[in-house]
C-alpha cells in the first residue's frame, strides 16, 4: 500500500501508526535505499504533523533502518557487499540453529505450514516473471525463514533473526528488482522442508547451509553487476 492515511493502524497511538507505516515504508521498497527522508514531505504524505515523524524517524535510526549524515540529512539505509556478506555470515551460524531445533519441536501444523509456502513458491516461480510476482517470492522467502525461527521455541534466536531479516530486506529488495534468479528458492526451500519434515538435523543443517551459501553468492554477483552497470552508466 502506498504510504498515504491509509498506512496508518488507527488501533495504535499516532506516534507508533507513523512508525509503523514508515518502517513498512522502508522494508516494501517503497522508500528506497539511499532515499532522502524529509519530515514535512513525510508528514505531508500522511497527513501528520512533524512531531510523530520525528519520533519514528528517531526510532527507525536506532533500529539502522534510517541513517543520519553528518549534514543532519536522513536517508533510507542502504547495504554495501560487506554488510551483505556479514549478514549471511551471521544467518549461516543463526539458522543452522534454527533448522536443528526446528526438527526437534516443530508441531505438525508450522510443518504443514512450511510445506504450503514450498508449494507457493513452486507455482510462482512457473508464473509470467513481474514486479508482483518477485515481492510475493520475497515475501515467501522471509516468512519461511521466520516460520523456521519460530518452530525452534527459541524465542531469543527468533529475536535475532528477526533484526538480521529486516536489514537484509533492504538488500533483497534491492536486487531482486534487477534480477528474480536472485530468489533461486524452490529446491532449495523444498529440501530444508523435507529434512525438517523428517525430524533429520543433519539433513536439514546441510540443507540451509547450502541455501544461504548459494543465496550469498547470487546476492554479491548480483550487486557486482549493479555495481559494474552503475559505473557503466557513469562514465557514458
Amino acid at each position: 500500500m502506498p504510504l498515504s492515511p491509509r498506512s496508518l493502524q488507527r488501533s495504535q497511538s499516532l506516534q507508533e501508526q507513523t512508525y509503523q507505516a514508515l518502517r513498512a515504508a522502508i522494508l516494501s521498497g517503497e522508500l528506497t535505499p539511499g532515499q532522502r527522508l524529509i519530515e514535512t514531505h513525510l508528514a505531508k504524505k500522511l497527513q501528520v504533523s512533524r512531531t510523530p515523524i520525528r519520533e519514528a524517524l528517531r526510532q527507525l535510526q536506532r533500529e539502522e533502518l534510517v541513517i543520519a549524515e553528518p549534514t543532519n540529512v536522513l536517508r533510507v539505509a542502504t547495504i554495501s557487499m560487506t554488510d551483505a556478506i556479514q549478514l549471511y555470515d551471521c544467518r549461516l551460524a543463526l539458522e543452522q540453529l534454527s533448522v536443528v531445533e526446528a526438527c526437534a519441536h516443530a508441531t505438525e501444523s508450522q510443518i504443514q505450514n512450511l510445506n504450503l509456502m514450498v508449494m507457493q513458491a513452486e507455482k510462482l516461480v512457473k508464473s509470467k516473471p513481474s514486479q508482483l510476482t518477485n515481492f510475493q517470492l520475497l515475501d515467501l522467502d522471509y516468512r519461511f525463514h521466520r516460520l523456521l525461527a519460530e518452530s525452534s521455541g527459541n524465542l531469543w534466536l527468533r529475536s535475532l533473526l528477526d533484526q538480521v531479516f529486516d536489514k537484509m530486506m533492504l538488500l533483497r529488495i534491492h536486487t531482486i528488482q534487477n534480477n528474480r534468479d536472485v530468489l533461486e528458492i524452490r529446491t532449495e526451500h523444498r529440501r530444508i522442508y523435507e529434512a525438517v519434515q523428517a525430524r533429520n538435523p543433519e539433513a536439514a543443517t546441510q540443507a540451509i547451509k547450502a541455501h544461504l551459501i548459494a543465496s550469498k553468492e547470487r546476492v554479491a554477483r548480483e550487486m557486482q553487476n549493479m555495481q559494474h552497470s552503475s559505473g557503466i552508466l557513469q562514465e557514458g
